[in-house]
């Protein structure tokens, strides 16, 4: 099926009898017939015991992500954040390291700078756009992964993916992928080289500010077996009665992995409600997110036209800085986000907010109603200055992200906005 399909096809299907719309299986528990059933699940998880890590309504949404991106597995969490932080554990112990962009979203710089390091994981900074040679230069013999957005919140710089994918397959590590603004319909990292995807499930998949979540897919394409760094993977882990991962599980060993021990052990897990409710978001995807990218294309070129505005970021713009990796990867719309700096800085910013009506000043993104935010007193407010440099975020930035709403009520808006400044 085409994408389009598998947003409503995909991860459910009824048989005889059964209810046309996937249903919810509010349980948080499960009947089995024998000890020797339970136990034989114990050593391998092909059923769901325990809501814990798995439920049969998360089971089929995951499978219709899988399918989504290409992978061949999936696992829910209970957010964005705890599917970034257990798509590092499950490849990162106390003294490794892994590299990361600098331009990925302040909640995740605050997750793998401070948090991570408290746990002996050293996360090492590098510029995206540096050279693949200078790049290089920080893999350290402990490093375990590398980590990008395919577009960065709210810099909405492009990863230039393939580049990242060959420096850490040279590396002998796993290139894992935050593609939560992207989504599958506009870009599918597994297609240009990355192993691991991410998403926080709460933004264009969700749609309507209904649910938090996230997801960790599994393309299956990494070799666990092709260096000794991976040891977890291919000895046997003695909490799980020496179950060998490559052995046992293939091409989905790093997935059965984080679901067997990180799920087991974090419980971070969504409800089946949740889940019902991401899945309809999901069906509208397709639909959903042409109209998100061309409000804001339309709306980038609006506020170009300001000379109240200092600059305007947005990779599907014409001269944008981004504009031809985004035809790469991006050729279909490049979100529904667009990143202004007001001139006047901070003041400016915040009297151009309040005088909004149509768009909601919350924490959040990706909704189906336009809403701001301002990421230096809000999303990225832990960053230092020099973090904050680095992330591409001045006093005067406004995250615009736009909804689905008729364009001429959104431009409408924006320009009482611009008449406060």
């Amino acid at each position: 099926m085409k994408i389009e399909s598998k947003c409503l096809h995909a991860g459910y299907t009824p048989k005889n009898g059964d209810p046309g719309v996937m249903p919810i299986v509010q349980s948080t528990t499960y009947v089995f017939d024998s000890c020797d059933h339970v136990a034989e699940l114990f050593d391998m998880p092909t059923e769901c015991m325990y809501s814990r890590f798995a439920n049969p309504t998360c089971d089929a949404v995951e499978k219709k992500i899988a399918a989504l991106e290409g992978g061949v597995g999936a696992m829910l969490t209970s957010s964005g954040q705890a599917a970034s932080l257990l798509s590092i554990l499950n490849v990162c112990s106390a003294g490794d390291s892994f590299v990361s962009t600098g331009t990925i979203y302040g909640g995740t710089v605050n997750l793998f700078a401070v948090t991570l390091k408290k746990l002996g994981i050293e996360c090492i900074w590098v510029d995206e756009e540096a050279s693949a040679e200078e790049i290089s230069k920080a893999f350290k013999p402990n490093t375990k992964a590398m980590f990008g957005e395919t577009i960065a919140n709210p810099a909405l710089k492009v990863c230039d993916i393939e580049k990242f994918a060959k420096i850490a397959h040279a590396h002998n590590v796993p290139l894992i992928i935050d593609n939560t603004f992207a989504t599958p319909f506009l870009c599918r990292p597994f297609e240009w080289g990355a192993d691991i995807i991410v998403h926080s499930t709460t933004k264009y998949m969700d749609g309507h500010a209904v649910q938090g979540g996230g997801v960790i897919v599994d393309s299956g394409n990494f070799d666990w077996t092709s260096s000794d760094k991976f040891t977890d993977f291919t000895t046997p882990d003695e909490s799980y009665h020496g179950v060998v991962y490559t052995e046992s599980f293939g091409k989905a060993a790093y997935i059965i992995k984080a679901r067997m021990q990180l799920m087991r052990d974090f419980g971070c897990y969504p409800s089946a409600h949740s889940a019902f409710l991401l899945n309809l978001g999901l069906e509208t995807l397709a639909v959903r997110m042409p109209r998100y990218c061309e409000n804001a294309l339309a709306m980038a070129k609006f506020f170009k036209k300001s000379d109240k505005i200092a600059s305007v970021s947005y990779p599907g713009l014409e001269g944008d800085s981004n504009y031809t990796l985004a035809q790469k990867y991006l050729p279909n719309g490049t979100s529904g986000v667009v990143s202004i700096s007001i001139k006047g800085g901070r003041d400016a910013a915040v009297r151009f907010m309040d005088a909004l009506k149509l768009a909601r000043d919350e924490v959040h993104v990706a909704d189906i109603r336009t809403c701001v935010l301002h990421p230096a007193s809000a999303t990225h407010r832990q960053l230092t200055d020099e973090q904050l440099v680095a992330c591409g975020i001045d006093g005067g930035m406004v995250r615009f992200s736009c909804g689905i709403e008729n364009i001429e009520d959104i431009m409408a808006d924006a320009q009482l906005g611009l008449d406060a400044i």
